[in-house]
């Protein structure tokens, strides 16, 4: 199977994040706005750290790998949040959107794990 850029594996690591957490923040409340609000604390550079950094011992060596590589992507100056973090969410990004790419059953895997690390109970 072809590789592709990193910053494609961020692209779509992205996404598949952000589906990943709506997909259990609707079973949470009806309230759009409760709902957006429960949306944006989870799917933001600070907390997608935290998660990486609690994600580490469950990633194999390819996936650490593709993480340190990740926090190499040059960054925009326009955005207006800490490099140091945008960089580490892009490494949780890059290893999720690697493995939706190539290796479903290892990305539902971390999905699981990552549902386990989440109190979604706000």
């Amino acid at each position: 199977m072809e590789q592709l850029n990193i910053k494609n594996y961020a692209h779509i690591g992205d996404a598949v994040y952000e589906v990943f957490i709506r997909e259990r923040t609707i079973m949470l409340t009806s309230n759009l706005q409760k709902l957006h609000k429960l949306t944006v604390h989870f799917v933001n550079a600070g907390f997608q750290t935290e998660l990486l950094n609690k994600l580490v011992p469950y990633l194999d060596e390819k996936e650490q790998d593709l993480a340190r590589r990740a926090r190499n992507i040059p960054t925009s100056n326009a955005r207006k949040i800490d490099k140091s973090l945008h960089s580490s969410a892009t490494s949780l990004e890059v290893v999720l959107g690697f493995n939706y790419i190539h290796n479903k059953k290892r990305y539902n895997e971390l999905c699981n794990i990552m549902e386990k690390l989440i109190d979604f109970n706000l």
